[in-house]
């Protein structure tokens, strides 16, 4: 299983916003105003071309991940503390719910095998197996630097 690039860029801008963004509830509980980053900057800082940065912007903040606000002072934000958004809710907001086969996708079920499968009834336990193990890895870690 590989995620796709813009679920695999999705977690590295994330990642990059909450470097920017990571002590936003701390800062808000104080009321002090809270930082902000823009798309134009965490594309620089990772690499990732603006429009796609854009794209997912768009996807993440959709998702309820990311808050955008406009004129002096906006950007964007992290919509939540960073310990409270996972790898599993950045994968989601970009690829749907997490599903191994599709078969379980009652809206995309296009398996040929439907009517002879003996598995179709083990992929929910095994795709909240997998979701399951993102969700234990949360934005903190993701953004912390590697060593």
């Amino acid at each position: 299983m590989r995620l796709s690039s813009m679920a695999d860029y999705a977690v590295v801008v994330m990642s990059a916003a909450a470097r920017h963004c990571g002590t936003c509830a701390l800062i808000e509980q104080v009321g002090q105003q809270r930082a902000s980053v823009s798309a134009a900057r965490l594309a620089v800082e990772t690499g990732v071309p603006v429009p796609t940065v854009q794209k997912l912007v768009s996807k993440l903040t959709a998702a309820g991940l990311l808050r955008s606000s406009r004129g002096v002072g906006g950007g964007l934000r992290l919509a939540r503390p960073p310990a409270a958004i996972t790898l599993a809710d950045i994968v989601e907001a970009v690829e749907g719910p997490i599903a191994l086969a599709a078969c379980v996708d009652e809206a995309k079920n296009d398996c040929t095998l439907e009517q002879s499968c003996n598995l179709r009834g083990h992929w929910p336990r095994v795709n909240a197996a997998l979701r399951g193990a993102l969700a234990q890895v949360p934005l903190t870690q993701l953004a912390e630097e590697c060593r």
